[in-house]
This record gives structure tokens, sequence and C-alpha cells, in this order.
């Protein structure tokens, strides 16, 4: 199944001012672009042609052969879901029962907030931070490297953060902290988050 940039769900300029159009532009345009044109390429003459997105990254994950189509696919599904993480007037009131949840696993909303800005911060180099869904059913705050994401360790991914610099250095500089509070409080799209959480239940 060939990989597909999809459109992003709002206008360039939706997110302002916690992200400018110019970085959606470059990083949507420019980025999530070229994981999708290079891991086509490399897709061909693999033998995983006709697999969904998330068989080709669990068939290539750990396979130094397949390294290069394996950081384009899992970037590309990353992206795909970080589009939607996000919206116009984000943030604000968790719903209901993912709000239960969360108090529940994770002692509250500003205990979670606070690992969750953590984890981003503390992420070295490339990577992401997420709330994930256990198999057990508990919801956990982690961070992984440079393309990886939690559907390799058994996990499903309910929200996440891209913390390579391209997704911020436009508007934050070398200031990840503050790029990840503005994530946090005003961009984050909770129902999306919530039917995650819903379909993984």
């Amino acid at each position: 199944m060939a990989f597909e940039l999809p459109v992003l769900p709002y206008a360039y300029d939706a997110l302002d001012p916690y992200m400018s159009a110019e970085t959606l532009e470059f990083h949507h345009d420019k980025h999530h672009n070229a994981y999708v044109t290079n891991g086509n390429d490399l897709l061909e003459g693999s033998g995983l042609e006709g697999k969904s997105l998330e068989e080709v990254i669990k068939a290539t994950y750990g396979d130094a052969s397949k390294a290069g189509l394996f950081n384009n696919a899992a970037q590309h599904f990353n992206h795909m879901h970080f589009w939607n993480w996000m919206k116009k007037d984000g943030g604000g009131a968790i719903p209901g029962e993912l709000e239960k949840k969360i108090i529940e696993d994770l002692g509250s909303v500003a205990a979670f907030r606070d690992a969750f800005l953590k984890a981003g911060a503390t992420q070295f180099g490339s990577g992401w931070c997420w709330l994930v869904q256990n198999a057990d059913g508990k919801l956990e705050v982690t961070k992984t490297a440079n393309g990886e994401n939690p559907l390799f360790f058994d996990q499903t991914p309910l929200l996440g953060c891209d913390v390579w610099e391209h997704s911020y250095y436009i508007d934050y500089r070398n200031a990840r902290p503050k790029y990840l509070e503005a994530y946090f409080d005003n961009m984050i799209n909770w129902e999306y988050v919530a039917e995650l959480f819903g379909n993984a239940a």
C-alpha cells in the first residue's frame, strides 16, 4: 500500500500564534512529504508492498537492512496522527472518561502534564513524547528516540508530541520546553485523543 501525504485538517495559520504557518509549511509540505516520497521509493521491491503501514513498521523494526524504510514509515505514521492531535483553539478540558482514566493511572491532570512535558524536554536529540495505553489497559507517559513509536512496545499511542527541532525551531529556537507548554496548553485536540482512547478500550 503506497504511502500518501494527508491534507492538513486545518489552515496553515490555524495554530497561530503557537505554531506558525511557516513551521507547518516546512514540517508538513517538506519533512512529512519527504518521509512519504522516500518511504514509497524504499517500499518498492521490499516484499512489503501490499502490507498496511502498521505492518510495514513492525516488519522492518530492528532490521538493519530495512532501516531506511522503517524510519520513513514510522515517521509517516507518527505525523499522520500528529496533525490530528492539534487543532485551532486546542487545549483546555479533557473529555470525561479520558480525564477520569488519566487521574486514575497518573494521579492527576497536573501530574500527567508535568510528566508529559518532562518526557519531551528530556528526550535527548530527536524523538517524541507520548501518552500511551499499555496492553493491560493502564496509561503511561513515555518517550522514544528518532522515529520510534509505541507500536513496537505493544502500546497504543493516544497522544504524541514531535520534539525534532524542525517541529519548533522556527517559532521557539532552542526553547523546547516553551514549545511543549504551548502544545499541551493551546494546541492539543483532546477529542481526537479521546477517540483513540475509546477505540483502544
